[in-house]
């Protein structure tokens, strides 16, 4: 029961996935669209923020019929590509176990992991602890160095990519908070109120130790992108630990309830 709630939870996410990049190609589109017309936003208006959306709404039109009507179903299809998954999601996680919403809320308490990605790891991962250790998920996403060994030498390359791509896209797109000096703002706040105090002590030390990581890595020259995706196979690191922990937490209250 509990791993065909895990796979329709997969298949809802990767649907999520889908969507997104049907949403990429939407804004494409429309910023063709508006280009090839001459519309340009303001100075200082970045593309597809709020005020640039605002801009496309209020302050473009066109006076053929056929081009307004292209406009509004381009801007039609970049705000409502992913809504209705994400709505879908939302109902999803209610209907979960127990034990797999608590693993999604313990590991919202970690910076740069809303309730999508929470969902997305679960959903790709099933039960943490059905893996020994931290080396064990790391490997499972496919985000540990690859090894080639000859006699007494070792040599160790790029990532190995032969893992879960779904959940290394997630972790390594979470990873990018982490060069962010730790902090707690409002929304992680939120996040953080309903889980114990045990697991934001674990958020708090990814926090400072994934920063200092990152920092450490960056002053020695490394590149950005292998340095975040550094920073993402340590943060499995940690998902792993508050995963295991909720589930365990989870499980002995069930035991003590029957």
């Amino acid at each position: 029961m509990y791993w065909q709630l895990t796979e329709a939870l997969r298949d809802l996410v990767r649907a999520r996935e889908a969507a997104k990049k049907d949403q990429l190609r939407s804004r494409h589109r429309l910023i063709k669209f508006l280009l090839r017309h001459g519309r340009r936003p303001p100075t200082g208006v970045k593309p597809w923020t709020l005020n640039y959306l605002s801009w496309v709404k209020k302050e473009v039109h066109f006076e053929q019929m056929a081009q307004e009507a292209t406009l509004l179903d381009y801007l039609n299809e970049v705000e409502h590509a992913e809504l209705r998954i994400d709505l879908a999601i939302e109902e999803a996680v209610k209907l979960t176990p127990p034990k797999m919403r608590a693993v999604i809320e313990a590991l919202q308490a970690l910076r740069g992991v809303a309730q999508v990605t929470a969902v997305t790891i679960v959903a790709e991962v099933g039960e943490v602890s059905r893996f020994t250790g931290a080396r064990q998920l790391m490997g499972y996403g496919g985000i540990v160095a690859s090894e080639h060994s000859s006699g007494e030498s070792t040599w160790r390359g790029g990532i190995t990519k032969s893992g879960n791509a779904h959940l290394r896209r997630v972790v390594v797109e979470a990873a990018w908070s982490y060069r962010h000096r730790p902090s707690v703002g409002e929304s992680l706040r939120k996040r953080q109120a309903v889980v114990s105090e045990e697991i934001r002590e674990i958020a708090w030390k990814a926090q400072h130790r994934l920063h200092t990581r990152y920092r450490k890595l960056m002053a020695r020259g490394k590149e950005k992108e292998k340095v975040v995706t550094a920073i993402g196979r340590e943060l499995l690191g940690f998902i792993w630990a508050i995963g295991v922990k909720a589930e365990a937490a989870r499980e002995k209250t069930e035991r003590r309830a029957a």
